[in-house]
């Protein structure tokens, strides 16, 4: 039982698993907050065309 918990301990494997998990959390993050900002800027585009499309 020792000698499992001491392989348990010393086993890296997981902790680099979780740091690309961590990792692709960040960029998923960043790929949300940055389609958020696309999202409104494309949002008010749409609004221009529309009203110059109705006024003329």
């Amino acid at each position: 039982m020792k000698n499992h918990v001491e392989r348990f301990v010393k086993d890296e494997s997981g902790a680099t698993a979780i740091e690309y998990g961590l990792i692709a959390a960040l960029i998923a993050v960043g790929i949300i907050a940055a389609a958020r900002g696309l999202g409104s800027q494309i949002s008010a585009t749409f609004n221009t065309v529309t009203g110059t499309m109705k006024s003329a």
